[in-house]
């Protein structure tokens, strides 16, 4: 497997990011991918290690949520070896076996496969992620993506996909693989979903996104834009003219925060400031983008990568000044959760690094909660009112704080789907494995296990694909008879 002594040989080496003070001038590619050689060596550290927690997507923790390694049990330990040998073509195919979208993947996935390899038990974990994208970037670059979506023959059986983010692409390009004409319907004029309008250029650049649905219409995917389930395109429609129908919308429903002051102008949820952040790059170029907040007070609530989003993002778009307010407790420096579980331990993201950096050394308050939105005479936001909290979540007493602001970004997770589409289809139940009480609908990514990785929804969806094929062809089966 590789070297058995790679590990030994070769320090760990990160794709670099771009310096912080170029970067933020832009909303260009964060990294600067290794040379083909640097990667191989990078990939000669992936041990023969036997037990590779890598690719065995374990749940722990509360209420078994948090993940250890690949939920998508990607064959890590194979192509790690492939590249290492230079064995591209290889490689690639072992990756596009469970991975169809590994371009997103390698570009945007958090890694839980990294921090519970067995180099990181004593070091630091193999890189896995910049070595997948490498992968794939090598493919594409070959023409070696197309080939793996067509399918060795067409069974005339018809599904519709409706949302195109990981979960669609997902479904829609498995299916194809197996033989079934797919038809994806996307209610936004671009193609993507998360992909194309929640995740920033700097992070994931939109002609990636582009690219893969350029591929999937040459494989034979249908693509409808501008088409709103209910409204475009009807129930009685889909069940005219398909077989089965996946329901891969996401999760897009926002958690909000109740509290006085909330329907001031100038709050807003983290979804539509990105969304419009990303219309401000694609009508302008990531160089010559409307720096809309010059001078303004940003203050962003939440903790997770969305979060970190919103602050670059608002760091790009020239903010004078920018805080984060923290529910949670500062993470230790020391990891405090046994291998392989997920380490949770303080770290600097790309976004907040770039804030500390250049608009606000002191980012992020701890243990703080948000109690009240303040306004002026016009209904306009002008701050927040905040309270420490305990280890118990309880309000400190005499802890209240106000901070100015000009923008407030809500960016505190997610609760689900939204359900009208679900009202449109007739569907009042959801059951197992994405399933509903309409037996021709399924539900599939984010959308039937709530808000998680793309790698979660892109394994969720391969499933429910799997799935469908299953029961078409077994359906086809109990149909057949032999003709002597």
């Amino acid at each position: 497997m590789a070297d058995p002594f790679g590990f030994l040989k070769y320090e760990r080496v990160d794709n670099p990011y771009r310096e912080i003070n170029e970067r933020i001038k832009d909303f260009n590619y964060l990294e600067e991918p290794l040379k083909f050689d640097k990667r191989a060596e990078q990939a000669a550290r992936c041990m023969n290690c036997g037990v590779p927690y890598c690719h065995i997507g374990a749940l722990y923790g509360d209420k078994s949520k948090q993940i250890s390694g690949c939920p998508n049990d990607n064959l890590i330990p194979e192509w790690n070896d492939l590249l290492y040998r230079k064995e591209l073509h290889q490689a690639w195919l072992r990756l596009a076996k469970t991975n169809p979208i590994p371009e997103f993947t390698g570009k945007v996935c958090p890694a839980p496969c990294e921090v519970s390899c067995n180099e990181f038990l004593n070091g630091e974990g193999v890189t896995i992620k910049d070595n997948e994208d490498f992968i794939v970037e090598y493919a594409f670059a070959h023409g070696w993506v197309v080939s793996e979506g067509l399918p060795a023959q067409r069974t005339g059986k018809k599904i519709a996909v409706i949302g195109s983010g990981p979960a669609g692409i997902t479904a829609a390009w498995r299916l194809n693989q197996l033989g079934h004409e797919v038809t994806i319907f996307e209610k936004d004029e671009r193609f993507g979903g998360l992909l194309m309008y929640g995740i920033p250029n700097m992070k994931l650049e939109k002609w990636v996104v582009d690219r893969r649905f350029k591929v999937m219409s040459e494989v034979g995917i249908k693509l409808k834009a501008n088409t709103t389930v209910g409204k475009d395109i009807t129930k009685e429609q889909l069940d005219s003219d398909f077989d089965k129908v996946i329901i891969a919308t996401g999760a897009s429903i926002a958690r909000d925060i109740n509290v006085p002051g909330r329907n001031l102008q100038g709050i807003d949820f983290a979804l539509p400031f990105l969304n419009a952040a990303t219309e401000n790059v694609l009508k302008n170029g990531t160089t010559k983008f409307e720096r809309s907040l010059s001078n303004k007070k940003v203050i962003v609530i939440g903790s997770g990568d969305t979060a970190t989003d919103c602050i670059a993002t608002a760091v790009r778009l020239g903010a004078e000044h920018v805080t984060q307010f923290d529910y949670h407790a500062q993470k230790p420096t020391d990891r405090t959760t046994p291998w392989p579980e997920y380490p949770w331990q303080k770290q600097i993201t790309y976004g907040q690094a770039e804030a500390i950096e250049t608009v606000n050394p002191e980012l992020i308050p701890y243990q703080t909660q948000t109690v009240e939105f303040l306004g002026n005479e016009f209904g306009e936001a002008i701050g927040v009112r905040t309270v420490l909290i305990d280890s118990n979540k309880k309000l400190i007493p005499n802890s209240e704080k106000e901070y100015e602001a000009d923008l407030i970004l809500i960016a505190v997770g997610f609760i689900g789907l939204n359900t009208k589409i679900l009202k449109n289809l007739g569907i009042t139940q959801l059951n197992v494995m994405g399933m509903t009480n309409q037996e021709n609908y399924m539900v599939a990514g984010d959308a039937n296990t709530g808000a998680n990785l793309v790698i979660t929804a892109i394994h969720d969806a391969r499933l429910v694909a799997e799935m469908i094929d299953s029961k078409l062809q077994s359906f086809a089966d109990s149909f057949s008879f032999e003709v002597n």
